[in-house]
């Protein structure tokens, strides 16, 4: 395991159309409004955070996602800082850190802040940093025969048996990413060799493309569905 984690959480403008669509396709691709991570030592020690609103005029905030996480055009443009400024903090840190990303869903996380690096005209770090999902790793957890992997706030719960308060709060969301992490890690449900093999399986890959086989509408119908899911 690398000597930083850095655990990163997105909330957007709604939800992708189409994961295969390029960047440049802004029909297909929602847009962050808050983006926040915090980077911990390999032994769980918190050495930063970050937490930025977001505020620019390319965008429009579907009213599905102002019910998700409560964050207006009329609050960013009181709180919200432009872009460019939140990935200049953020490719800094994953530059001067050299962390293993983590997040709860990465294939969102990470091509949200994919799209967010090419509205901005900038470089983006992620494709050079190993990336872990905690979403995939709780597949063992999982009780219900038709759910295959557990929302960050049932993972929460089911292992510190308390609810997770204050949900689609991107901060909030990081720092349980991070306490789920450490936990899993500490009963032995996360190890050297899951993180390795997530990084020859892709966690950013389409789900058809490791072992499904399914067609492209198949799997449309089966990440929004796990979009809602992980996001109601």
């Amino acid at each position: 395991m690398r000597d930083y984690l850095l655990f990163i959480d997105t909330e957007t403008t709604g939800i992708p159309k189409d994961w295969n669509a390029p960047y440049t396709d802004n029909d297909s691709w929602p847009l962050s409004v808050q983006v926040a991570w915090a980077i911990y030592t390999k032994d769980g020690q918190e050495v930063k955070s970050e937490n930025f609103y977001v505020r620019d005029d390319d965008f429009e905030i579907s009213p599905e996602s102002i019910k998700i996480h409560g964050i207006t055009s009329a609050f960013l443009q009181e709180q919200g800082v432009q872009r460019e400024e939140v990935l200049t903090q953020l490719s800094a840190d994953l530059n001067q850190y050299q962390p293993l990303v983590i997040a709860h869903f990465m294939q969102l996380d990470y091509h949200m802040v994919g799209v967010c690096f090419h509205r901005a005209g900038m470089h983006n770090p992620l494709p050079d940093l190993p990336l872990f999902c905690t979403m995939q790793a709780s597949s063992n957890f999982v009780l219900h025969p038709h759910q295959r992997f557990l929302r960050l706030g049932q993972m929460y719960e089911r292992l510190f048996n308390v609810p997770l308060e204050h949900q689609h709060n991107a901060i909030v969301d990081a720092r349980a990413t991070a306490k789920c992490f450490f936990e899993l890690v500490k009963r032995g449900d996360i190890d050297e060799g899951m993180i390795a093999r997530q990084q020859a399986d892709s966690v950013v890959a389409p789900v058809a493309d490791k072992k499904t086989g399914c067609g492209g509408s198949v799997l449309f119908m089966f990440v929004i569905s796990l979009l809602l899911s992980y996001w109601i």
